[in-house]
């Protein structure tokens, strides 16, 4: 399973946001940098950069988006904003990895296909799910199409992958949460990204031998300690299953 270490960015600033509330962003006192600089240093192989300020057309977080790709050495996931075929470009010329489409997705399908044939193993499907629901706007509204159905709109389309986040998780919630996003992901022909299941490193350890699902981000739980990327990163490259224990 691969790990993505996640850096959310708001006005410019790391945050990480409880249920998808952007109105409420808790707000991280760390350098995006340096935090990007010890992702790679703890062993990632992958990290994810969301924008939320792109999702709402302002593009203030280029050049520290830029400066992070160029000096963190690995491969850097882009989510928020991709709304045209020029600023894919942009940022991919800029050397991003991969570039997430997920409102866009729920509206100009065709063309998201196009752009991953244009891009091959390049786009990532985002399909946010809240009661049910795809979620889209930042989050902030409904759409009518069902998460399943959207994933099966892009059956043969070359996505790099499809990440699939229950916004509605809760720290108490995981479990379910895990069962709302591996049934989705039966429905994808591209791997599987989860998001916001890893709250404690045995997250992953369950995670990890879920049909389909290959990687997972992590955020929060990295900075408010819950979980150590450098054995988060062990634990999800072990082959070992996990065994029942008898009594």
């Amino acid at each position: 399973m691969i790990l993505y270490p996640t850096i959310e960015l708001l006005k410019g600033r790391p945050v990480s946001l409880r249920r998808g509330r952007l109105e409420e962003p808790q707000i991280w006192n760390v350098d995006p940098l340096e935090t990007a600089l010890g992702f790679a240093e703890a062993g990632a192989s992958w990290m994810q950069i969301t924008d939320f300020d792109a999702m709402f057309g302002e593009d203030q977080n280029v050049e520290l988006i830029g400066d992070i790709i160029r000096k963190v050495g690995i491969p850097v996931q882009i989510s928020g904003g991709f709304r045209t075929e020029d600023r894919i470009r942009k940022y991919l010329d800029l050397g991003a990895g991969r570039i997430v489409m997920g409102t866009v997705a729920t509206r100009h399908p065709g063309w998201v296909r196009k752009m991953a044939k244009y891009f091959p193993d390049t786009i990532v499907l985002s399909v946010d799910v809240w009661k049910g629901q795809v979620m889209v706007d930042g989050w902030r509204e409904a759409c009518a199409i069902d998460p399943a159905t959207l994933i099966d709109e892009f059956s043969e389309t070359p996505l790099a992958a499809v990440k699939i986040t229950d916004i509605d998780n809760d720290i108490d919630a995981t479990d379910a949460s895990l069962g709302v996003i591996s049934g989705l992901a039966e429905h994808a022909y591209a791997p599987v990204i989860a998001s916001g299941l890893v709250h404690k490193v045995d997250d992953i350890a369950r995670m990890k031998f879920v049909p389909k699902i290959e990687g997972a981000l992590v955020g929060r739980a990295l900075v408010n300690g819950t979980v150590d990327l450098a054995e988060a990163l062990a634990v999800a490259a072990s082959s070992e299953a996990p065994t029942a224990e008898f009594i």
